[in-house]
C-alpha cells in the first residue's frame, strides 16, 4: 500500500539518512506518551529503548546497518520473555517479574537491529477477547478517538457520555493492536490460541497474521494453549507482515514442534491476475450473531474476486459447529496444566501465609489469579478428573481431528485460499462489553477464529472497511498449512483493491511532521 504522498517508507528514510534511529525512537516514545490514554502499554522500555537506537545509528553511520529492521521501533505482547525488561502477562502473580531470558522472537528481532519500545496490555495470562481483564487495567481502541468515529458518534455533547462512549480492541493482544493502529510503533508482536491475534486486528483496523502452528518459535512465549499458541504478527500492511515473518519463522533447537526445514524468505509479488485462484467460502461461517453489515461486506469482497476472475465456490466444513464447545475442554484443560507452575516457590507472587506449604499455594493461586484465570483452572480440572478424560479430553480431541480433517478435504478439493469473517461485528463500547461475562464473550468472539488455531492452519485478517459507525470491519483469510506466501499474496491483492482508510488521530498529527508516522507501510 503506498503511503500518502511525500511520505517514503521508514526503511528506506533510515537508509537513506532522512531521519536517524534515535529521532525515529524519540518520536515513537513522544507518540506512547501523547496516546497513555490508550493504556496500550503496560511497561515502556525507554531507556533501553533509546540505547538500542543508538547502536542502530552507529551501524548506519559505518553503512552497516543489521538489515530492513534495523532502528525500526516494535512493541510486544507481555506474554513474551524479555530479559532486563519486567514480564507481567498483565497479571498480579508476575507483577514484578524479570525473566533470565529473551523469548526466540525477541532475541530475533533484537539481532536485526530492531528497537524494542515497550510491553503491550492484553487480557491477563492472554484470557479473553476484549483486553479488558488485565490488572492494569483495559485498553481502549485509538478509533474511539478518531476523526471517522467521533464525526457518527450519537452523544457528542456530554463529556460523561463521552467518556463512557469509547470501544474495545478486542484481544487477547489489544495492547499490540492499539499501538500499531495509533502509531506509536511500526509493527508488534502478538500471540493467537484462538483469534488472540486477529480479532483485536480487525477491531482496530490493522493486519494480523496468524502463521502455521510450528513456523515460528513458542519457546519465551508464556504458554496458554501449547497446542494452539502462536506467536502472532500486527502491522499496518500486508508486505510489512511478510517481512517480520521473514525475520522470524523457522526452526528452533528450543521448541521442539517448529518445522526442521529452512526458512526462506519472501517478498510478496504483485499479483495481477487471480483467475487461477480458488476462494472457499464455508457456509458455516454465516454464525448466529453476525452482523449484516459485515455480511454484505463477506458478499462484496467475494463478489471482488469473483469479478476479477477467480473461482469463488461455497463450501462446507460440517464441524464447526462442534469447534467452540470443544476448544473450550481442550484450552481449559492445557491451562489447568500450564498454570501448575505459578506456586509462588520459583517466581512471581508468593503470599504471606504460611501455615502450611498446601496453604501457601491456595493463597499465592488465590491472590495472583483473577476470577477468568482460575474459572478456566477449575473447569480443566474437572474435564481431566479421571472418571470425565475420556468423556470430555479424549472425545474433544477426537473432534479436533474431525475438524481438521473438514480443511484438508476442502483444500484437497482445490480450494486455495478460505475467506471468512473475523469477527461476528465491529468493536463494541466497553460499557457494553463488560455486560457479560469474559467466557460467554470469549465462546462468542473466537467462533470465526479459533478453528484455525484447532486445525494449526495460517490465518490473516485484513482491514477491509469502515461500518456504519465509522469503525474498522476486518475479513480473514485462511490458507494451507505453511503455504504463507500464497496467503499473504492474495491478502496484499485484497488490500490493495479494497483501500481501507487511514485512521484520522488528533494526538498523532499535533507530533506529526508527514514524514515517518502517518503511512500505512514500513519497510516495502
Amino acid at each position: 500500500v503506498s503511503p500518502e504522498p511525500g511520505s517514503p517508507q521508514v526503511a528506506a528514510a533510515l537508509k537513506g539518512g532522512r531521519v536517524t534511529p534515535t529521532e525515529l525512537c524519540q518520536r515513537c516514545l513522544a507518540l506512547i506518551r501523547s496516546t497513555g490514554f490508550l493504556n496500550a502499554y503496560i511497561t515502556v522500555a525507554e531507556e533501553t529503548a533509546l540505547k538500542q537506537a543508538e547502536e542502530s545509528e552507529e551501524r548506519y553511520r559505518r553503512g552497516q546497518p543489521l538489515g530492513v529492521l534495523d532502528g525500526i521501533p516494535i512493541s510486544v505482547k507481555d506474554n513474551f520473555s524479555t530479559a532486563g525488561i519486567e514480564t507481567t502477562c498483565a497479571s498480579s502473580m508476575l507483577k514484578g517479574y524479570i525473566s533470565p531470558y529473551n523469548a526466540t522472537v525477541v532475541q530475533k528481532l533484537l539481532d536485526q537491529g530492531a528497537v524494542l519500545l515497550g510491553k503491550t496490555n492484553l487480557d491477563e495470562f492472554a484470557m479473553g477477547s476484549g483486553s479488558t481483564d488485565g490488572v492494569f487495567g483495559p485498553v481502549r481502541n485509538p478509533w474511539s478517538y478518531s476523526r471517522q468515529y467521533q464525526e457518527k458518534s450519537v452523544s457528542k455533547s456530554h463529556s460523561e457520555d463521552e467518556e463512557s462512549n469509547w470501544v474495545i480492541t478486542g484481544g487477547s493482544s489489544g495492547g499490540s493492536a492499539a499501538a500499531v493502529s495509533s502509531f506509536t510503533c511500526f509493527a508488534a508482536l502478538g500471540s493467537d490460541t484462538g483469534g488472540s491475534t486477529r480479532n483485536p486486528a480487525a477491531h482496530c483496523g490493522v493486519v494480523g497474521l496468524k502463521p502455521t502452528y510450528g513456523l515460528i518459535s513458542r519457546h519465551g512465549l508464556i504458554p496458554l494453549v501449547n497446542s494452539m499458541d502462536v506467536p502472532g504478527i500486527l502491522t499496518r500492511c500486508v508486505d510489512d507482515a511478510a517481512v517480520m515473518l521473514g525475520s522470524l519463522a523457522g526452526h528452533d533447537p528450543k521448541d521442539s514442534t517448529t518445522i526442521q526445514d529452512n526458512f526462506e524468505p519472501f517478498e510478496l509479488p504483485d499479483l495481477t491476475d487471480v483467475s487461477k485462484l480458488s476462494i472457499g467460502i464455508p457456509k458455516e461461517y454465516n454464525a448466529p450473531g453476525l452482523s449484516s453489515e459485515i455480511l454484505a461486506l463477506w458478499s462484496k469482497a467475494a463478489d471482488l474476486f469473483k469479478n476479477a476472475g477467480a473461482k469463488v465456490i461455497e463450501v462446507s466444513l460440517p464441524h464447526t459447529r462442534y469447534s467452540i464447545v470443544c476448544y473450550h475442554v481442550l484450552c481449559t484443560a492445557e491451562v489447568a496444566s500450564n498454570m501448575a507452575r505459578f506456586d509462588g516457590l520459583e517466581y512471581g507472587h508468593r503470599s504471606d501465609m504460611n501455615e502450611s506449604t498446601e496453604s501457601m499455594y491456595a493463597a499465592t493461586r488465590r491472590e495472583g489469579f483473577n476470577d477468568v484465570v482460575r474459572g478456566r483452572i477449575l473447569s480443566g480440572n474437572y474435564f481431566l478428573l479421571k472418571q470425565n478424560y475420556e468423556n470430555y479430553f479424549i472425545k474433544a480431541q477426537k473432534v479436533r481431528r474431525l475438524i481438521f480433517n473438514d480443511f484438508v478435504k476442502v483444500f484437497r478439493g482445490g480450494v486455495d485460499i478460505l475467506l471468512t469473517p473475523t469477527t461476528l461485528s465491529d468493536a463494541v463500547p466497553y460499557m457494553e462489553f463488560i455486560k457479560e461475562d469474559n467466557r460467554t464473550r470469549s465462546a462468542q468472539d473466537d467462533i470465526l477464529t479459533q478453528a484455525a488455531n484447532m486445525a494449526g492452519l495460517p490465518a490473516i485478517n485484513v482491514p477491509t472497511a469502515l461500518s456504519e459507525r465509522g469503525l474498522p470491519i476486518g475479513l480473514q483469510f485462511i490458507g494451507r498449512s505453511f503455504q504463507e506466501k500464497q496467503l499473504l499474496t492474495v491478502a496484499k491483492w485484497f488490500e490493495k483493491q479494497v483501500k481501507f482508510p487511514m485512521i484520522e488521530l488528533e494526538a498523532v498529527k499535533r507530533l506529526d511532521d508527514g514524514v515517518f508516522q502517518h503511512q500505512k507501510s514500513a519497510f516495502s
